[in-house]
């Protein structure tokens, strides 16, 4: 063998060694996509009936999924999923790619063909209503991936746009000046364009240009997606805050899954549009089969 050879072995061998599992901590052995998901299909034979689901809502959900088939254009990528969280609880949705975690956020938003079921909130059947009505009556406000900054216009500007179904002007004004009095990085900041924030600081504008509609469910996608460690502290400090101290619902999608389960009350591990395991955040840290294939370890 040769030493060009052995060199390039050597570095491929140190390279696996640095890489990372689905959330956090090293893997000595790297799965793939493809048999993640197939072990996570092996293990959703005992999925959990809806008493569980209540029972983690304790028993008074407060936005309930009923048997919900759903999808984009004529593909169901949803199957009679079921899902329950009570008010002021948050709730962690994990899983293989395509699983189906996104396409939840998206249907509770009306972002989604509804096929059959329904998405009840707070005893309002929301399931046929638009986006702009949800957030409206139903208090659904969607905080999407990153880069939905609009990095022109200054940090008081992006914050108006989040007040655009506010009866009055006026309302959604004295709505920015509330966020700006809680978070004084923005408000620092007010008058400069949102293109000079760092990573952590945009997200914050994003989460906080929902907050100007006073939303009582937050639809939160990859809150962590490329941020710096310190910054993901940060974020998921503020999100921990709206829920402990605002009693927001909190329902997020999170790739970093020890991430994700740390903060919520509530986890769901999906697996070809359905629940394959329910439980407590905690539980699902210390389950053996969500660390293996989701935690890296």
């Amino acid at each position: 063998m040769s030493q060009e050879i052995v060199k390039k072995s050597s570095k491929k061998e140190n390279t696996l060694s640095k890489i990372s599992g689905y959330g956090s901590g090293k893997a000595d052995v790297v799965m793939s996509v493809d048999q993640v998901a197939k072990e996570a299909a092996a293990i959703s034979s005992s999925a959990p009936n809806i008493n569980k689901l209540e029972e983690l809502a304790y028993n008074k959900p407060f936005l309930s999924i009923n048997n919900l088939k759903a999808g984009y254009g004529k593909m169901e990528i949803l199957h009679d999923f079921n899902f329950k969280i009570a008010k002021g609880q948050s709730l962690c949705l994990i899983g293989p790619n395509g699983a189906g975690k996104s396409t939840v956020l998206h249907s509770i938003f009306g972002f989604t063909n509804i096929f059959s079921g329904s998405i009840i909130v707070d005893g309002q059947d929301v399931t046929k209503l638009t986006p702009s009505k949800k957030l409206a009556k139903a208090g659904i406000a969607y905080i999407l991936q990153d880069k939905s900054v609009f990095p022109q216009m200054t940090v008081e500007e992006n914050l108006l746009m989040g007040g655009f179904l506010k009866n009055k002007p006026s309302e959604a004004k004295v709505a920015a000046e509330m966020v700006f009095d809680k978070y004084s990085r923005l408000a620092e900041r007010r008058n400069k364009p949102a293109g000079v924030l760092s990573g952590g600081e945009r997200r914050l504008l994003e989460i906080s240009r929902a907050l100007v509609m006073q939303p009582n469910i937050l639809l939160v996608d990859e809150p962590s997606i490329g941020l710096e460690p310190r910054f993901i502290d940060m974020v998921f400090g503020i999100l921990e805050d709206l829920q402990k101290k605002d009693g927001k619902t909190i329902i997020m999608v999170e790739q970093n899954a020890k991430k994700g389960l740390e903060f919520a009350d509530i986890g769901y591990v999906m697996v070809s549009g359905q629940t394959a395991i329910a439980g407590s955040g905690d539980e699902l840290l210390e389950n053996p089969d969500v660390g293996r294939l989701f935690l890296g370890g």
